[in-house]
């Protein structure tokens, strides 16, 4: 039987190295071409999915979500000097994720969740986990739209394409 949150993440992370082996592929100053959208380059967009995902995980293996919050912050603003570099360390925290998610007996237990931003609930594990998922998802369609405005086109990362990257079982 399938499980979805894995499954769902390590789409994520499928669609995470996607993106950016598009990106290898273009000129290098894409990664820091100002563009006029959510983000002002596409490095402050992955530094910022990245942040998020750190954040996360860390609320995952027990942080509280203030301190993991305070903690991450300073990524949101710190800009690597290459693909590569955003590629490496994505690929460092997906790794960490998905032995977190080897360890986990239950997807559906709960934690209380103290959001400084929302206030405080119960909240599955499962939930956070597709949270990642759902905001990673979001932002690498700002990405997508960010390389088109700078000319270049995009790549396919759907979760459906997903599918077919594994042999049929």
């Amino acid at each position: 039987m399938t499980n979805h949150p894995v499954e769902m993440y390590n789409y994520h992370a499928w669609a995470n190295q996607t993106i950016m082996g598009r990106i290898k592929e273009l000129p290098s100053s894409v990664l820091r071409q100002e563009v006029n959208t959510s983000f002002p380059t596409i490095a402050h967009a992955l530094s910022h999915i990245y942040a998020v995902d750190k954040t996360w995980y860390m609320v995952l293996t027990g942080t509280e979500m203030p301190e993991a919050l305070q903690t991450c912050l300073p990524l949101h603003e710190t800009i690597l000097d290459s693909v590569d570099e955003y590629a490496k360390a994505f690929d460092e925290l997906a790794e960490q994720y998905k032995a977190w998610l080897r360890s986990q007996a239950d997807l559906e237990q709960t934690i209380l969740l103290d959001n400084p931003y929302a206030g405080i609930r119960q909240t599955r594990l499962s939930e956070i986990v597709l949270q990642v998922v759902n905001h990673g998802t979001y932002h690498r369609g700002n990405v997508s739209t960010m390389l088109r405005q700078l000319g270049h086109a995009s790549t396919m990362n759907d979760y459906a394409l997903f599918w077919y990257q594994e042999p049929a079982k």
